[in-house]
């Protein structure tokens, strides 16, 4: 059997608990965009803490499989930089300008960016290095 058939064959199981927690996650992450989307403050700025909470929790959970973390670890720092931007709205300070054009809400670039090193890394130097390594991608 070659080795495309084998990891054909193979599966990644999430615990349920796991799985539960991953579906409460996405509940929590509409919930902080609707909030964002109908400019509900309290509710938005509440629902940061669950939201980035349970990705942290995703991510630790998942340091074992590099191709997971790091995918994890881009949706943790993607979060982080969705909710300082929509903090940036909620608060009026997203037009301010911090430097030479550069607005407040620009800052949210920075984990945006973040989130696109990790999988660059993971995809162009880590994974290359390593074919014969498990990956769920």
């Amino acid at each position: 059997m070659s080795a495309e058939n084998n990891n054909q064959n193979q599966f990644y199981n999430i615990p349920i608990a796991y799985r539960k927690m991953e579906n409460l996650h996405i509940i929590f992450w509409l919930f902080k965009d609707i909030a964002w989307c109908m400019v509900w403050r309290p509710l938005g700025v509440v629902m940061i803490v669950p939201t980035l909470a349970i990705s942290i929790i995703i991510a630790w959970r998942t340091r074992k499989i590099f191709s997971e973390l790091c995918h994890n670890l881009a949706i943790v720092v993607w979060i982080s930089a969705n909710s300082f931007w929509m903090c940036s709205e909620f608060f009026k300070v997203d037009t301010i300008e911090v430097y030479k054009g550069i607005t407040v809400k620009h800052l949210a670039m920075i984990p945006f960016l973040a989130g696109v090193l990790i999988l660059a890394y993971y995809y162009l130097i880590y994974k290359p290095k390593h074919k014969e390594e498990e990956a769920t991608l």
